[in-house]
């Protein structure tokens, strides 16, 4: 498996595989039903450079969106990963490739605003949670990661 940069030529593939893996996650169905147009990856997003793809033989298995840093902190606004592959390290690679790209941009710290299905997947890539806020589906954690 390799991370490479997301291309524009990606991105209705990619919105697909993020359809796929936020309608497998059961809490998160309902509200994605609802509002079908929450799934979508700007295309600003890909030209810029600010998402990191993993793909092996060819075929994508999961993205991540980290936006640039501001005042030391990068935000990950995203990690998607095919759900018939979870759990094999992909979305952790994923994070790891974040961390790199964030420190060589001066980022101090990677923020991230999660739903509570997916807490315990960045917990366990160390992030801590900072608080609470609410997002247009409810509830949501913010949390941080120290690089």
């Amino acid at each position: 498996m390799r991370i490479r940069q997301g291309e524009l030529c990606d991105r209705a593939y990619l919105e697909e595989l993020q359809r796929r893996a936020s309608l497998a996650n059961p809490g998160d169905t309902p509200h994605l039903l609802e509002q079908p147009e929450v799934i979508a990856l700007p295309e600003w997003q890909l030209s810029s450079g600010r998402v990191l793809v993993a793909e092996s033989a060819s075929v994508m298995l999961g993205f991540a969106v980290l936006l640039a840093p501001l005042e030391g902190s990068a935000e990950l606004t995203g990690v998607f990963v095919e759900p018939g592959c979870w759990r094999k390290g992909i979305g952790l690679r994923l994070v790891q490739a974040c961390m790199s790209r964030a420190r060589s941009e001066a980022a101090r710290r990677i923020s991230v605003v999660v739903n509570p299905h997916a807490a315990d997947f960045y917990r366990a890539c160390g992030f801590a949670p900072t608080g609470t806020t609410r997002t247009q589906f409810g509830l949501a954690f913010l949390m941080s990661l120290p690089l």
